[in-house]
């Protein structure tokens, strides 16, 4: 599939301390979340442009005007838009459709996992070939990307966002507005994201760009 028909979104809060990645505050003090999240943003958007150079936008939460935003932009040629909603999944719906204006099919992820490579991206995209909507579940119980060329709204309602029940509740939510799964919607293989301190140590001996914990 050429990069020109598909855009990848990466939601990403900004790394302020005592503002990012919170719950790994007793880990890594406020100012080492910090650090890993502006470390996670960039590799998150590395990944992005690999796979779909030209055609990556992030979606910005918290300070408007941070740094990192800039550098973004002019390091990595990403647009930047302000994430819109009153909840997670407003906004991740926001942006899927932001992106969605100007291309066929969009993948949407987060920056909590560096597992996460552009093959990964390009099998969701692939996905949509047969499928209206893609997910890559987390092993917490979440979700670490979504692909889609036709969202439906329902599965980005007021759920349990940021807890085990999200995927599991996603699916409902699918399947009450008459989707079927395997055909309508589907699942590639999990991966797991970095929430707690035990996936720093996860994280640090598989030798992923997570850094040392202070």
């Amino acid at each position: 599939m050429a990069a020109a028909r598909f855009a990848v979104g990466v939601m990403a809060r900004a790394p302020v301390p005592g503002q990012a990645k919170t719950r790994l505050i007793p880990a890594l003090g406020a100012e080492g979340a910090a650090r890993l999240q502006r470390r996670l943003t960039l590799h998150a958007l590395q990944t992005a442009t690999a796979a779909a150079p030209g055609a990556v936008t992030l979606f910005t939460a918290g300070d408007p005007d941070h740094p990192l935003w800039t550098a973004c932009r002019r390091q990595l040629g990403v647009t930047i838009v302000a994430q819109h909603g009153d909840h997670l999944g407003e906004r991740m719906l926001h942006a899927l459709q932001t992106l969605l204006r100007t291309h066929e099919r969009a993948a949407l992820t987060g920056t909590d996992c560096p597992l996460l490579e552009a093959r990964h991206l390009a099998g969701l995209m692939a996905a949509l070939g047969r499928a209206r909507m893609a997910f890559i579940p987390a092993e917490d119980g979440g979700y670490v990307a979504v692909a889609a060329r036709e969202p439906v709204a329902a599965a980005f309602g007021p759920l349990a966002w940021g807890t085990p029940a999200v995927m599991q509740q996603t699916r409902a939510a699918l399947a009450g507005a008459g989707w079927r799964a395997g055909c309508d919607w589907c699942e590639l293989p999990e991966l797991w994201d970095i929430d707690r301190p035990e996936d720093l140590t996860r994280a640090q001996r598989m030798g992923l760009p997570v850094g040392c914990v202070d």
